[in-house]
């Protein structure tokens, strides 16, 4: 069975396929990328309910809009890895914002003779992409100045650490040991030569290598992202995974 190794051949063979309607092809997509996909939405959402619940919405968008993925731009697995981050990370930020708003305000809770208040001009209760309340003003709608930038900054520091960690889990096996070992585990060359039963000059190209690749990655994905933002589609989120359905079956 050919696998995401084999790219690009696999990927546009699979793409040629979902575009045909092959149920058989969106399994097999499901079973090599799904834990991925899980994993990248839980990491970032710290909720496996959620992130089981991105995953499914994820896979009915690849299913309904298998054009949507260009193989000139790099892999299957790469592209469906920055689809997530995007909306796990849109997800967190609508979380974040629905958290900070005081349950009894000037915009939203009832005033003191009982009549419910106007959230601040548009805003919808949800939250807009920017963190703010639909007027620019995030510090009006949580309250506290500054308090939209904490949230901004923890929702970057989480998406940062959880692109990371997807870009090494997609390294050669070699590679992502040795980074394992050395960075995480926070051992010297020569400890982590020991535990992987190679030279320490091993240890340092396979470090270098893998550093290498990730920074590689990295810039990819950035660059993706750029490029996915402009036209706002990966903002919607997938529903029903039937063919034909809303344009990208959700909300």
């Amino acid at each position: 069975m050919a696998t995401p190794g084999s790219a690009p051949r696999w990927d546009e063979q699979l793409q040629r396929r979902l575009a045909r309607g092959e149920e058989t092809a969106l399994g097999e997509l499901y079973d090599q990328l799904a834990p991925m996909v899980h994993g990248l939405a839980g990491r970032i959402l710290a909720d496996q309910a959620a992130a089981a619940q991105l995953t499914r919405e994820i896979f009915a968008h690849v299913w309904e809009h298998p054009e949507d993925f260009d193989p000139a731009e790099g892999s299957l697995r790469s592209w469906i890895g920055a689809l997530t981050h995007r909306r796990a990370v849109d997800r967190l930020r609508v979380r974040r914002a629905a958290e900070a708003v005081p349950a009894h305000d000037d915009y939203g809770g009832r005033d003191g003779h009982g009549h419910r208040g106007n959230r601040g001009g548009g805003w919808n209760g949800y939250g807009t992409d920017d963190g703010t309340d639909g007027n620019g003003d995030g510090a009006r709608r949580t309250g506290r100045p500054g308090a939209n930038d904490r949230v901004e900054e923890e929702i970057r520091t989480v998406a940062t650490a959880a692109r990371i960690q997807v870009a090494v889990d997609s390294l050669p096996q070699t590679l992502r040991e040795t980074i394992t070992v050395t960075y995480y585990d926070g051992r010297t060359y020569q400890e982590t030569a020991r535990r992987l039963g190679i030279s320490e000059q091993t240890a340092k190209q396979r470090m270098r290598l893998g550093l290498e690749l990730l920074a590689t990655e990295l810039a990819a994905e950035r660059a993706r992202q750029r490029r996915a933002r402009p036209d706002g589609d990966d903002r919607r989120q997938a529903g029903c995974g039937h063919r034909h359905g809303n344009e990208d079956g959700g909300t």
